[in-house]
């Protein structure tokens, strides 16, 4: 499809980028229900290798499918469909060129119970490039004592992919030892975790749905003296976007743990009012039957597209 202004807009954000990386941004840009508004919804589906199979698929068994993940992202019109090494090669053969892929090169399990937690890297550049995906996934936990040495792999795999024409979506959870459960999602935390992430040089931006909390005491006296809203919502979005160069990166919101869909889609009314670019919705999506899976992305989806 041409390319609409919103997207010439946004490509325009990535000058230091080669045509290839821009290309690949702008495939998954002008792909789906979204195609051309600048809003992405992706489905991401690493929760088997995260948190084990039962747990992630036995709600909705056919989920034990690769294939099922898949189609389930073309039927319903994501802009692009994520998952781990495994996944993708079962997948990328049979449904070549149908959506963009993302392969996640880096994952971990929840066997070990630690406090400081890091990932470890299970896929490569080369590996994205030999599977035909539009970009490449890692994620970082800001706040964890291992945050430089996944800061340090990041950056040789960024510089790699955009060597290769591939650009980066980042999944930025901050956690650790020092940090509380609540910090995890306070407003201050995600925005930062949003700051990190453009630093680093990610072209997509993946964080929670910010609480209104805030974690840091010497942020705290910021958001106070200067009135920074955190109140709804959308005024806690806002500022994560505003964060991440005053908006000039793209940022979405990963859905969370399974709710109802009402829940679902109040929190997605939240994100677009305070100008999120979309949400990257998981189990919220694959654990529900089939048919109520494909209305929930695609009311998701009508939500961002109707967002001024």
């Amino acid at each position: 499809m041409a390319a609409t202004d919103r997207v010439k807009q946004i490509l325009s954000w990535y000058g230091s980028d080669n045509p290839g990386t821009k290309t690949n941004l702008a495939r998954m840009l002008n792909h789906g229900t979204l195609a051309g508004t600048g809003k992405m919804v992706i489905l991401p589906v690493d929760q088997g290798f995260e948190h084990g199979p039962a747990r992630s698929f036995q709600p909705n068994p056919d989920a034990y499918d690769p294939d099922y993940h898949v189609q389930l992202a073309i039927d319903s019109g994501c802009n692009a469909y994520a998952a781990p090494l495994g996944f993708i090669e079962a997948v990328a053969d049979k449904f070549a060129g149908q959506v963009p892929l993302i392969l996640k090169l880096n994952n971990s399990d929840t066997l070990a119970k630690v406090e400081q937690p890091c990932s470890a890297i299970t896929g490569s550049v080369q590996d994205a490039l030999r599977l035909g995906c539009s970009a490449i996934g890692y994620t970082i936990y800001p706040g964890s004592g291992y945050r430089n040495q996944m800061y340090e792999d990041l950056r040789a795999l960024i510089e790699e992919g955009k060597a290769n024409g591939i650009p980066t979506v980042l999944w930025a959870y901050p956690r650790g030892a020092g940090m509380s459960k609540d910090g995890e999602q306070a407003a201050d935390i995600t925005a930062y975790a949003a700051q990190i992430s453009a630093q680093l040089g990610a072209h997509v931006i993946k964080i929670k749905p910010p609480k209104d909390f805030i974690e840091q005491p010497e942020a705290k006296k910021v958001f106070e003296k200067y009135n920074i809203p955190t109140k709804t919502l959308a005024d806690r979005v806002r500022h994560c976007v505003q964060s991440a160069f005053n908006g000039k990166r793209i940022v979405i919101f990963s859905g969370g743990e399974a709710k109802d869909t009402p829940a679902v889609l109040e929190e997605v009314k939240g994100l677009a009012d305070g100008g999120a670019f979309g949400s990257i919705m998981g189990r919220n999506a694959f654990q529900r039957p089939r048919p109520e899976a494909v209305k929930l992305l695609q009311d998701v989806m009508a939500i961002f597209k109707a967002a001024k």
